[in-house]
């Protein structure tokens, strides 16, 4: 297994916590130079992968629907073609046999607007579409490769951070977490935002066999969050 994330320190503790086999490469994905230099690391150690599960970074809330071209330009950089161009490295270190069975699986973990426009989220909403539109793309342009590419859409995800966003809002409206947690959750059919443990499966099933037979595919992640069909 290979882990990639922009910060050392933390990729060397989770490093640490884990059993078996691994390597723990640094990359920025907003930065060329530095995608550059972990497709060359991969190169050099002669990685062969089987599998990636790509997270781009998402742009925050934002409510101005035409912001200007140098926000989109350092949007993109950081949440599109960087993380693109990561993932056309990963490709490169992939080498599937499909008539032998052995197929390679790209998961590529976008956000819930990807179905679904928010209107607090303006730039997010194109970014995340790019990304179904850039997984359908792949999809057909790989899939006689044996390489399959679906993209995973999150709705409301309890990380660390997101439950400290919450704590913070329950603190300055004078609720308990549970009660903070029951308000914002109150438009969702499952009335609960989803756990890592349970985004983890989900990916952990796309890379599996389970996905032999699924390409393409935008999965919504959300307890019954979208309207769309």
């Amino acid at each position: 297994m290979v882990l990639v994330a922009r910060d050392q320190a933390k990729l060397d503790a989770l490093s640490s916590s884990l059993e078996g086999a691994h390597l723990s490469l640094s990359a920025d994905m907003a930065s060329d130079e530095s995608v550059a230099a972990l497709a060359a690391k991969l190169e050099e150690g002669q990685v062969v992968l089987d599998g990636l599960v790509l997270m781009p970074p998402q742009p925050h809330a934002a409510n101005e629907p035409m912001p200007s071209p140098e926000v989109w330009r350092s949007l993109f950089q950081t949440s599109f073609i960087g993380p693109l161009s990561l993932l056309k490295a990963a490709v490169s270190r992939m080498r599937p046999d499909p008539a032998r069975g052995h197929r390679a699986k790209i998961v590529i973990i976008s956000g819930i607007s990807s179905a679904q426009v928010l209107s607090h989220y303006a730039t997010a909403n194109v970014i995340r579409t790019a990304w179904v539109g850039e997984a359908k793309t792949l999809a057909f342009a790989l899939g006689s490769q044996g390489i399959h590419v679906n993209t995973l859409s999150l709705g409301g995800t309890l990380s660390p951070w997101y439950r400290d966003k919450i704590e913070e809002r329950a603190q300055k409206a004078g609720h308990s977490f549970e009660a903070q947690l029951a308000i914002e959750t109150d438009n969702v059919p499952l009335k609960k935002y989803g756990e890592p443990t349970e985004v983890a499966a989900v990916v952990e099933g796309l890379l599996s066999s389970l996905s032999d037979h699924m390409t393409g595919l935008n999965i919504l992640h959300d307890g019954g969050f979208t309207r769309a069909y």
